[in-house]
């Protein structure tokens, strides 16, 4: 008798392929390879040839060039060619990039099947100093310098005002720092603060920026155009009124009137030619530049000669000189005593008997110079600050002064008042737009020779100059003019001049053009860049409802962006108040730089690769720093209004979260989320999960139809409903194969899965693998689904419903093997029978029952689900019930009230049952249906059997001529075999060593008499189903504890038939196995 020899049979096709792959499959030329990418991207250089040619370093004969020749130097690389580009092509295609316009795609979106798509533009030429440091000096400087820095000396004195301003100037300067370290970090496309946030900070907070940024820049046009007017109705023209009369009604409504005609006069500039408002860029800047100049000159003048501007006062009260010369009660002319214009105005008649104004009777008048100049010693006196409520005269404190008690505010009388309430948050609130405008330089990234060096030096730089005129204005104001006249907003007490006009030299004039050419400037700038902003938002696509802000004429100008930029600004203009409007775009432009510095900083912390500035002067201490003063500044500007900015952007950041379009920009925000996972992670895994935080973290287990769709989507639903939005869920599928072969196809079963997930609202994870079979892919992703902390402790699957039919065993062994892998791993096990009958996520059932059948204590399982199932909608109004079972010999009653009273520590509300099952004879019912069983079983392994044998003989004729040719080659080399060799598996062997034990004739198939043990369990089953039916028939859901499968594997062909039995005549059932811990207590 021949000896076998067992050997592993290795599976061939990988051997096979890679032998196939590995055949003399002869090299292609790389001329031919990539002809198609020399002919798109060759821009006249030298061809190949020349260029190998030169960089060989041997002499290459005629013959060499041969085509076939030229591609043996990159042969090993010549399959990655389709895919991988050459290096010499990667770089042409960096070499013909350039920066694309603001609101165009990146670069790498622009790419094409056919190549990259090029873009005529002329090479940027700009510098640092034009293109950085004047644009943003235009910026920063501007409206609040010439209108209101005069007015906030006065009012937070000098050294409040230098508070201010330090903390305005160091806030933007640290946003500089972070700025300029974004800015470097790679090739930065046009668009300024938008594209920088957003390309670092994820598209919801990019948008959500975005808009604030660009609502800033619109409510800054409105700023400016009031400014204008401001400065045409109160310095240049004041009899152009619209409406009459002194009061601060009329002058708002005169604001208003003209404002809305000055916004529509100027978007039609934009919208006819944006071109001269560019090149009308310089000519402001240069009104602004000559006005500080000659603020200067005129602080040098005062050391030599004061102006000679002087100021009236009425005892301590400053009066508005415009309706009167001279500064007193009386004067001589002609050798006679006669009344002033004072005298008219505060008596009732001219002449020296008149009844007069108690307090101009009580008081002298006493004129003042304006400007006592810088060497006056008045810079003691403003020193500190002086608050006032609105309506309060501008007092001199210095001044002597007999007070009146009790008598109300005389607005009729030339007195100057304070308009509004001050106190120093306002003062804040309207400071800071005066140093906005350092993205300048970074919006014209696209137009500068080399950005990454010019938007650092020339933002950084412009900061600081513009930091250092602001300084030194204050401290000079404070050091050349009087405070009384500081105070005076309008100028009103000097003959209605600005303050700042009556320092400059040689002409207030100066001053009142150059301000109101600069505004004019600064507010085309606004009504510019604005509209441009919103359009690149909207044509990143990430905001749906914006998409129509995205198209424009022909040349690409954003038309409709305009008109909805006119319409808010034409809001900012009906509250007409330079004062109200300020704190508004404060808030916005706040906002955008707290996120500038979020970005730097998180991009710092989280070491990505990518995060390589060349700006190397940044830390992200600093970019903190930034970002607490710029929280700061918010709340102390305006509480209220920093509530509403945030808001408004955490309403845009969910809006976009919810309805806008994926986007992957290999954003920070990304890179912190799996930098917090990889933490939480680690942290699970440092002890063990307490029984309180338990919940299902279900590996849902679904099948792939041959569509790759999926088979059971109802099961997805039945999850989503468990989960209830809550913990882990894994969705995955097993397709059999080599992933070589199926590696598309599981990636689209993949998406579908996803897809399927997403119909459902199902948040979780899917993934498909590929096996050589089924048993070996379940397994594998029972055993290894999930990462650390967050991997599955339930199984749920759908009962296999055709296995009876099958033909073969296999979907039966799959699932008692899987059975009993999620036992052996202490995970929970769900098993859903008529999956395809449960409800529908949209469903709503009205009313019914949950019922649970408690045989066993496996945990607490059974008593959560349905706790879990009630959370979901679907489920709401379906009431739980208990079951359980007691033996002859248990108290039933008792039973019942243990049982209430462990539900009521457990905290659930659920009725309560005790059923009562009898010992009763076996019926012959039940013997003959586990006959049946047997025989059906006894049958199907016959049939394998022999089918195993045709199997096994084949193989023996084969083996046998294999070793008759063998033999006969042995006995030529002098060799004698003694056994036959044969390629059989474990498997077959112990098929073959057990035949004829295992062997039974199928006459003698129906003279069997059934197992004992089958009987009894079959009888269980029964019994147990027929009280089952009786009571739970109706109810919505059955839950049932699930028995184990035999321990003995010859039973498994069994043990399906008792689960059936089991759920016979019910429709939704799930049957529960716990994991062997325990998932709910009592305890707190």
């Amino acid at each position: 008798m021949p000896t076998f020899t067992v050997v592993p049979v290795e599976d061939a096709e990988g051997g096979s392929n890679s032998a196939a792959a590995a055949g003399g499959s002869k090299p292609v030329s790389l001329r031919k390879l990539f002809v198609e990418e020399e002919d798109k991207n060759s821009q006249g250089t030298n061809s190949g040839d020349d260029s190998q040619r030169e960089s060989s370093p041997f002499i290459n004969s005629d013959n060499d060039r041969e085509p076939y020749y030229e591609g043996k130097n990159m042969a090993l690389f010549e399959e990655e060619m389709d895919s991988n580009p050459m290096v010499s092509s990667l770089l042409n295609k960096l070499a013909n990039y350039t920066n694309l316009t603001q609101g165009v795609r990146e670069h790498e979106e622009a790419e094409n099947e056919e190549g990259v798509r090029r873009v005529a533009v002329m090479v940027p030429q700009m510098g640092t100093f034009i293109g950085v440091y004047l644009p943003c000096m235009q910026n920063i400087l501007g409206v609040i310098l010439f209108l209101r820095l005069t007015w906030i000396v006065g009012t937070a004195g000098i050294l409040g005002s230098f508070a201010i301003v330090s903390m305005c100037c160091i806030c933007t300067l640290l946003t500089a720092i972070s700025m300029s370290a974004i800015a470097t970090n790679g090739v930065v496309p046009a668009g300024g603060s938008y594209y920088m946030i957003s390309r670092s900070l994820g598209p919801e907070f990019g948008g959500a920026v975005g808009l604030c940024f660009y609502l800033g820049t619109t409510f800054a046009g409105s700023m400016y155009i009031l400014g204008t007017i401001e400065i045409l109705l109160t310095y240049i023209v004041p009899t152009a009124t619209v409406f009459k009369g002194t009061d601060d009604e009329a002058r708002l409504n005169n604001m208003r009137v003209y404002g809305t005609c000055c916004l529509v006069l100027m978007a039609l500039v934009v919208f006819v030619g944006v071109k001269y408002v560019n090149k009308l860029a310089l000519v402001f800047l240069a009104c602004v530049i000559l006005s500080i100049m000659a603020t200067y000159a005129g602080v040098i003048k005062t050391m030599i000669e004061p102006p000679e501007f002087n100021v009236c006062l009425l005892g301590n009260r400053s009066l508005s000189n415009e309706k009167f010369e001279t500064c007193a009660k009386t004067q001589i002319v002609k050798n006679q005593t006669v009344t002033t214009e004072l005298w008219s105005i505060f008596c009732n008649s001219k002449y020296p008997n008149a009844t007069c104004d108690e307090y101009f009777t009580l008081n002298n008048l006493t004129e003042i110079q304006a400007i006592p100049g810088l060497l006056s010693g008045v810079i003691k006196e403003n020193l500190w600050g002086d608050y006032s409520p609105a309506g309060m005269y501008i007092e001199n404190k210095d001044q002597p002064s007999v007070q009146l008690l009790d008598t109300p505010i005389d607005t009729d009388k030339p007195y100057v008042f304070n308009d509004i309430t001050t106190y120093f948050t306002l003062l804040v609130g309207i400071y800071f737009p005066s140093v906005t405008g350092i993205m300048a330089g970074s919006n014209r990234s696209g137009d500068l020779r080399d950005a990454q060096r010019s938007i650092p030096i020339g933002t950084i730089m412009a900061i600081l100059t513009t930091s250092f005129i602001y300084i030194s204005c204050v401290v000079l104001f404070g050091a050349c003019i009087e405070g009384v006249v500081l105070r005076d907003k309008f100028g009103y007490s000097v003959k209605k001049n600005p303050v700042i006009g009556i320092l400059a030299w040689p002409s207030p004039w100066v001053i009142v053009i150059g301000s109101f050419f600069s505004c004019c400037g600064a507010g085309l700038q606004s009504l510019t860049g604005a509209p441009r902003l919103l359009q690149a938002i909207a044509r990143d696509g990430i905001i749906p409802f914006l998409q129509v802000f995205g198209h424009g004429k022909a040349n690409g100008e954003p038309t409709w962006a305009l008109l909805l930029t006119v319409g808010i600004c034409e809001i900012g203009i009906l509250i007409a108040s330079l004062d109200a409007v300020a704190p508004i775009l404060s808030m916005f432009f706040l906002m955008c730089y707290l996120f500038v510095n979020l970005a730097c900083a998180v991009q710092t912390l989280l070491c990505t690769p990518n995060w390589r500035p060349r700006f190397k002067f940044y830390h992200w201490t600093l970019s903190f720093l930034g970002m607490s003063l710029c929280l700061s500044l918010m709340f102390i500007s305006s509480w209220y209004y920093a509530l509403v900015a945030m808001v408004i952007a955490g309403c845009i950041y969910k809006y976009i979260e919810y309805k806008g379009a994926v986007k992957e920009w290999g954003d920070g925000i990304r890179g912190l989320s799996l930098n917090a996972a990889r933490y939480a992670l680690i942290r699970l895994e440092e002890a063990p999960l307490h029984t309180k935080n338990w919940r299902p973290q279900l590996l849902v287990l679904c099948k792939l139809d041959s569509d790759l769709s999926v088979k059971h989507p109802r099961l997805l639903s039945f999850s989503t409903q468990l989960k209830a939005g809550k913990g882990l869920t894994i969705v995955c599928s097993v397709l059999e194969g080599t992933y070589m072969t199926r590696g598309n196809e599981a990636k689209t079963g993949e998406q579908n899965l996803k897809a399927a997930m997403a119909s459902e609202r199902m948040k979780g994870f899917s993934h498909v693998v590929v096996s050589s079979n089924l048993r070996d892919g379940f397994s594998l992703l029972i055993q290894s689904a999930g990462l650390g902390g967050m991997k599955h402790n339930a199984v749920l699957m759908a009962w296999p419903t055709g296995w009876t039919q099958a033909r073969d065993s296999s979907a039966r062994r799959n699932f008692i093997e899987t059975v009993r892998e999620t036992t052996a791993a202490q995970q929970a096990l769900l098993v859903a029978k008529n999956i395809d009958h449960f409800p529908s996520n949209q469903e709503r059932l009205k009313e019914g029952t949950i019922d649970v059948w408690w045989i066993v204590h496996d945990g607490g399982l059974l008593m959560l689900l349905p706790f879990l199932l009630n959370q979901h909608k679907v489920w709401r109004k379906c009431k739980m019930r208990i079951f359980t079972v007691a033996q002859m010999d248990d108290n039933s009653i008792q039973m019942k009230k243990d049982l209430q009273m462990f539900l009521y520590h457990l905290r659930l509300d659920a009725e309560v049952e005790v059923v009562e099952m009898h010992d009763s004879d076996i019926s012959a019912f039940t013997y003959e249906k586990t006959l049946v069983m047997e025989q059906r079983s006894q049958m199907l392994k016959q049939m394998q059997l022999s089918r195993n044998e045709r199997e096994r003989e084949a193989q023996l004729i084969h083996d046998r001529n294999t070793a008759s040719h063998s033999t006969m080659t042995d006995k030529a080399a002098g060799a004698t075999p003694d056994r036959v060799h044969m390629t059989w598996t474990k498997e077959k062997l112990i098929h073959e060593r057990n035949k004829h034990r295992e062997g039974m004739g199928v006459k003698d198939m129906f003279n069997m008499k059934p197992n004992q043990s089958n009987v009894r369990r079959m009888h269980t089953a029964v019994k147990l189903n027929e009280v089952v039916v009786k009571k739970s028939q109706n109810s919505q859901l059955v839950l049932l504890n699930m028995p184990g499968p035999p321990k003995n594997k010859k039973g498994d062909e069994n043990y399906m038939e008792f689960l059936e039995v089991l759920m016979d005549g019910l429709d939704r059932v799930v049957l529960v196995r716990g994991g062997g811990r325990e998932v709910i207590t009592i305890y707190s």
